[in-house]
This record gives C-alpha cells, structure tokens and sequence, in this order.
C-alpha cells in the first residue's frame, strides 16, 4: 500500500467535513436539479443568440441587442462550469459532476462554433461605423472591446474558417489532453525506500517531499526513479510534445503572426521585449543565483551540490503545528499594509464560504482560486497545518481579492484580468506575510525557515520558470526553421540549458535531460515566463505597499480593481510598475540578494 493510500484511509469523507470548513457551493447553484434547470436555459438561449448572425451590422441597436444576449449566454457558461468544476472536486470519485463538467465543456465547443460568425461580421461594419455606434451610451462600454478587436483585425479569418478553427478546438487539444491521461493515469513510478526504510511507491504527490528527505541516499533514488521512467518512454512524450509546438506553429500561421511566441504574447498585447528582456536579465544575473547554490552547499555540508539537494529544506528544526484558525489571523495582520478596506472583505472570505479547508477523501489536491462575475470567489485549500500552508492560504486569497475587486468595478466584459498580471496580487500577499513573519521573529532557526521558504521560492519561480521559458522559445524557433523536434533534440537542448544556469554551482546529473518530458505546462505554451514576470512585479509593488506612501496604496488596490479595462502591461504602469524597464527585475534580484545575504550571515552564525 502506497503512502497516499494510506493516508486516504484515514482522510474524512466529505459528508463528514464540518460545514463551516467548507466553501459555499450552493450559492452558485442551490442543487444539481437547479443547474439543470440553467443548462436547458442556456441550451435555449444558444440558437437565439446564434439567430443575430447576418443582422449585426443592421443597427447600432441591433448590435447593442445583441452584444447583451451574448453576455447571458457566456456569464450562464461560467456558472455552469463553476459549479460542475467546485463539486467534481470536492470528491473526484463522483461520476456525477464529472459529467456534468463534460456537458458544460460540450455545450461552450458548441456555442464557440456556433458564434464563430461574430468577429468577422464586427469588423464588417467597419471603423468608421463603429466608432460612431460607440458613441451611443448602450454601446459606449464596449469600446476598448471593439478597440482591441480592430488591432486583432489581421489575425481573423472569414467567417467560415473562424468556424473551422473553433471546431478544431478539441483536436488542437489532443497533445495536451494525451500527456495529460498519460502523465496522470497511465505512467507508473517504482518503489524507493523512504528514511524509515519503508518500500514507498513514487507518485506526482510525494515526489517532492522525497526530494525535501534528510537522507540523501532517498533524494537521490527518487530522482533517478522518476527520471528513468519518463526515459523508457521518452520517444512518445517526444512525439506528444513535438506535436504540441507545431500545433502552436500551424496556428500562428494560420492566424497570419509572424511566430508562435508572437501569437501568444499578441492577445495580452505583451511587448516582445518583455520576454526576451527576462532571459537576458536572469542569464545576466546567473552569478547571484549560483552563489545561492554556493550557500545551500555549504548549509548542507556537501562536498558537491547535486540536483537532488536542491529542494532539501536548510532549517533543522521541526516546524511546528499550525492551527487553520491561527494561519487566518497571521493572514490578516500581515495583509494590514493593504488598508481597511481590502481587511474588510477579506474577513468576509472565512466567515461568507468562500474557503474550502480540508483534504477529504477524493478531493482535489493542491489549491486554487476560482469564481465568475456574479458570484463570491472561491479557494480549495487542503490545508496541512504547516508554514507551506500558511503562506498558500496568503496566495489564494490574494488572486480572489483581486477577482473580487475586479469584478466589483469593472462590467462583465472587463472583469476577468489577463494571465500575464494573474500572478502579481497573489505574489504580493507572499511578499507581505514574508516581511511580517521576519519582521516578528527573532530565533535563528525560524528565520533560516522563512529565509529558505523566500529563496527557493525565488529559485522555482523566477530562475526555473524562466529556463522553462527560454527551452519553450528555443524547441519553437527550431520547428519554425524546420529542425527536427526528436527525443534527442529535446534531451540536448534541455540540458544544455542546466548547465548554463546551474554553471559549476552544481553537478548537473545527466538524468535532468529528461526532466522537460514532466511538466504539463509546456503544453500551455507561453505561459511560464508569467510567474517570473509576475514575481517581479509584485516584489516591487510589495516594496512600493510597504513604503507606506498613500499614493502608492491607492495605485495598487486600483490596479486590483482594473481587471482588463487595459493592457495588463499598462494596468502595471499606472500601479507603479514598467514591465519593459530592466530596473523592474533588478528590484526583484536585489530582494534575492538580500535574502542570500540574510541566509551567510544565519551560516555564519
């Protein structure tokens, strides 16, 4: 019997998780009889909307009428999947919600083919019409919609080929959908002995706490047993990633971009320069970080730092049980900084049923913030009563508070904010509860665990994320210059890329060359450099909140506020913030070597 099997045993059914500990799911949906009553709805209402096909470039009332019945349709989609994608993971042995997941994501395939015909009939209406239309108050809210939806007039297509790109949605989907089944159902890890000298099968769960044991010999054998698994079959990952890339470069071709990074920086309206600006400032910086490797060596006591000691936690000391309701408090207090009226709401989140607290049998691991426009926001945690706990719960309410805010100032249109900024509130918390904690502690070894918390925190999501990022460059140019994208070709490139950013700070383990054949979000293509721009930027806000400058305050809970009314690049700006300055990753990195000389001096000591 595995380890999580066995902890399964003793986890609670979800029947028997106390009420206040669970998120309020019936807000959403009163019951399962209630979300059919809306699926048949939203059913209804599809061929209704679809009906404006061909009419909407009658009337600027026309256009107004239409523009509103969309918006019902598409809010009806968010709740159904909202409330299918909350209950499905309060308890995943449940078929039921499973399938109702599956009819929601079938009927948003259906509507998104069935409107294919929208953006090309928008544009034929032309500039000149539109722009006069907008000038009527029921239009004038979707100016920036249609602003934007002009700068992407080069990339659409005819209307019959929008529908054929829009039923394409689910093949284009395979690669990701197929590394997804094999990584998480097919593929089976050995058995490793743990530090108690018990036989422990290895999983995606305890990976990682291997990776953290004490005893080396353990580290070691799980990441050479993780690693040769994905090698036996590393000609068919091969295969699945390599399709994955040319369906990013058939897209971008399709859609007339001059590359597949440009296609996926150009929604969000990301400079080029911002990408490639983070590569060379990280590579530039490589130095800092291999003197934090330097540092975790000598706090280990390691003749050579391997990449199996790069998770193993520096502090000796056990750190102590901390109560749910304790972790709430340290939250608040260390949120202080953020004003009245973000401590206000956020008191709400644990007493109105936004939090889901505790691991029961079959719920969804890890944690994450969801909620549309028009409900409260919502967190699963699977709280475990550590430090790693305390500061995820921060995390997760910082993305709900800024969808709060978001959704409470901004139209249905303008409510979500963009991936490129999703990061930054949900870091900022981080920042703050860090500074509160190190600001109250005094015992060298409680600081050691929070300065080591901060580093590799730092090491995982600005130096790691970044490499990601540049392999994910590196394996698209070369299928744009018609390279082969072989097993071989990945392996090189990928370790090419370890010895470059561990340099001789660390013996790079040949196993690493595997290591791309693991991580799912290269098949969300584009997406990494996110948290490492996201984490400089909230560094730099965090020192802006903590400044204490009013001004500086304000521009932040506006930047919360502002959801998509502009291009995240320019919602940074005005809170303070110049995604395409280097000076914003320097203040990220002058933090990181704050912290590296905080962590020589807890050595020293």
């Amino acid at each position: 019997m595995t380890e999580n099997e066995k902890k399964q045993q003793h986890l609670p059914n979800r029947a028997d998780v106390p009420q206040e500990l669970k998120w309020n799911v019936e807000s959403v949906f009163a019951d399962d009889a209630a979300w059919e009553a809306a699926f048949a709805k939203a059913e209804q209402l599809l061929p209704e909307v679809a009906a404006y096909e061909s009419r909407l470039s009658d009337s600027a009332e026309q256009l107004a009428a239409y523009l509103a019945r969309r918006e019902e349709l598409l809010l009806a989609l968010d709740k159904l999947f909202l409330y299918a994608q909350m209950k499905r993971d309060e308890d995943n042995a449940n078929p039921t919600y499973q399938g109702l997941a599956d009819r929601a994501q079938s009927l948003a395939v259906k509507t998104s083919a069935a409107l294919a015909f929208e953006d090309p009939e928008f544009l034929s209406i032309g500039e000149e019409c539109l722009t006069e239309w907008l000038q009527k108050p029921e239009l004038a809210v979707y100016r920036r919609f249609f602003n934007e939806l002009l700068r992407q007039q080069p990339h659409i297509r005819n209307t019959a080929e929008e529908e054929i790109l829009a039923l394409a949605g689910e093949v284009c989907a395979a690669p990701r959908n197929i590394f997804s089944m094999f990584n998480n159902a097919d593929i089976k890890f050995p058995t490793v002995q743990n530090e108690q000298g018990d036989e422990v099968e290895i999983t995606h769960g305890n990976y990682l706490r291997l990776m953290e044991s004490n005893n080396r010999k353990v580290r070691r054998a799980a990441f050479d047993g993780i690693y040769a698994t994905y090698a036996a079959s590393k000609n068919t990952i091969a295969a699945m990633l390599a399709a994955n890339v040319k369906k990013n470069v058939f897209a971008a071709k399709v859609r007339r971009y001059d590359s597949a990074l440009a296609a996926a920086l150009f929604g969000e309206a990301i400079p080029a320069a911002v990408y490639d600006n983070l590569i060379v400032g990280v590579r530039a910086n490589l130095p800092l970080f291999q003197r934090y490797l330097e540092l975790r060596r000598r706090a280990l006591g390691l003749d050579k730092l391997h990449l199996y000691d790069v998770y193993v936690p520096l502090a000796k000391e056990t750190p102590r049980d901390i109560p749910y309701n304790e972790a709430v408090e340290t939250v608040l207090a260390a949120l202080q900084p953020l004003g009245e009226e973000y401590i206000r709401v956020a008191k709400t989140a644990f007493t109105d049923g936004w939090v889901d607290v505790v691991e029961n049998r079959g719920k969804t691991s890890g944690a994450y913030s969801t909620g549309v426009y028009g409900t409260k926001p919502f967190i699963l945690l699977n709280y475990q009563h550590n430090l790693n706990s305390v500061f995820t719960l921060a995390h997760e309410l910082g993305h709900s508070m800024h969808s709060y805010f978001s959704h409470k100032n901004q139209p249905y249109i303008y409510a979500d904010y963009e991936i490129f900024v999703a990061e930054v509130a949900s870091t900022v918390n981080e920042n703050l509860l860090l500074r509160y904690l190190l600001n109250k502690e005094k015992d060298p070894e409680q600081r050691l665990l929070l300065v080591n918390h901060y580093l590799d925190d730092f090491r995982g999501t600005v130096f790691r994320q970044t490499m990601f990022a540049e392999f994910e460059k590196l394996i698209h140019a070369a299928a744009e210059a018609g390279e082969a994208l072989s097993c071989q070709y990945f392996q090189k490139t990928y370790y090419q890329l370890n010895l470059d950013y561990f340099g001789e700070a660390v013996a790079v383990d040949a196993a690493i060359d595997m290591e791309w054949a693991r991580i799912p979000h290269f098949y969300r293509s584009f997406y990494v450099y996110k948290y490492a721009t996201g984490m400089s930027a909230a560094t730099a806000l965090a020192q802006n909140i903590l400044s204490g400058d009013p001004a500086k305050l304000k521009a932040y809970l506006n930047f919360l506020g502002g959801g998509a009314s502009k291009s995240p690049i320019d919602l940074l700006k005005d809170a303070g913030v110049d995604m395409e300055s280097p000076t914003t990753l320097e203040r990220a990195m002058q933090s990181f070597r704050e912290m590296c000389d905080e962590l020589e001096s807890l050595l020293n000591q």
